[in-house]
């Protein structure tokens, strides 16, 4: 399959409403609402209760200041990419909506607002958390191992499970073992969740130059790895339960959730054409997850 490719270089918005729009749509608003879902957990089992609401909207500000920012420069990083892709042609820079170096601009307030609201209104390891994830996430993922390996995903993963460690941060002050798994748990989820999605953009990804591991390896070798990291995920999962003194809520949740995850992940291996059922399987995971999680933790 060709690469797809916007043709008319003269889009860029002259209202300052349009403008806005594409400034929002720079952030990826959908990938910061799944990375702000395990923020909030993170703070309510550090606190054993619901943490001062203050506290909590701080964070989450910050937060999204930061994971903008980052995904901001990303799209300044991937305008090459995004241009080849029929999922990412619209995205604002290839369809000419921004410029590169406004892109660049937004991204890089957002990012140092990032810091200085999580610095000045929650702590500065928070802030310095988040602000790492921006960098790893734009100089280690973006730049290097997105074009360079299959294993692009598995590494890069990392940042986006570092919300975890600031929602903890944010209650704490410290980034105690609960929150390391808490991380683990997204890190192995990222994976499956992103190999089904490659899955069915496979050609995309193919016409892209971009090595993701269907590409690579093929649909047999994906679907194997999706199952495997499902199994490491669910204990994972599990092993939250006795290190963050959660009860029977969480585990019960997290057993069924689990099993019905797993259970969509071998359903794959029979039938690829399930990848984007799984792919949306895992975002629900995730979500009912740690829905579990700050349940338990508010109730018992």
């Amino acid at each position: 399959m060709s690469g797809v490719t916007i043709t008319d270089p003269r889009q860029v918005p002259g209202t300052l409403g349009q403008r806005l729009r594409a400034w929002f749509a720079l952030t990826k608003p959908r990938i910061i609402e799944l990375l702000l879902i395990t923020t909030i957990p993170a703070m309510v089992i550090a606190a054993g209760e619901w943490p001062d609401t203050w506290l909590v909207v701080a964070t989450l500000v910050g937060g999204a200041l930061s994971a903008g920012g980052a995904n901001a420069i990303n799209n300044v990083v991937d305008r090459d990419i995004d241009a080849r892709m029929r999922r990412t042609v619209h995205r604002p820079l290839p369809a000419h909506r921004v410029e590169p170096a406004e892109a660049l601009v937004v991204g890089s307030v957002l990012g140092i607002g990032g810091f200085l609201w999580l610095w000045g209104f929650v702590n500065l390891l928070s802030a310095v958390l988040a602000t790492a994830a921006l960098a790893f996430y734009v100089l280690v993922y973006s730049l290097w191992l997105k074009r360079s390996t299959s294993h692009n995903i598995v590494i890069g993963g990392a940042a986006g499970a570092v919300p975890a460690l600031v929602g903890w941060s944010a209650v704490t002050g410290t980034v105690d073992l609960p929150a390391w798994i808490l991380f683990a748990i997204v890190f192995y989820w990222t994976p499956p969740h992103f190999w089904a999605l490659s899955l069915r953009f496979r050609e995309d990804y193919a016409a892209a130059d971009v090595p993701m591991l269907p590409v690579v390896a093929g649909e047999e070798a994906t679907t194997r790895q999706i199952v495997l990291y499902t199994v490491l995920l669910v204990g994972l999962s599990l092993a939250l339960a006795p290190a963050a003194s959660l009860g029977a809520i969480y585990l019960a949740g997290a057993t069924l959730l689990g099993a019905w995850f797993l259970f969509e992940t071998i359903r794959l291996r029979r039938d690829v054409r399930r990848a984007m059922a799984v792919f949306q399987a895992s975002n629900g995971y995730l979500t009912l997850l740690f829905a579990a999680a700050t349940v338990d933790a508010l109730v018992l």
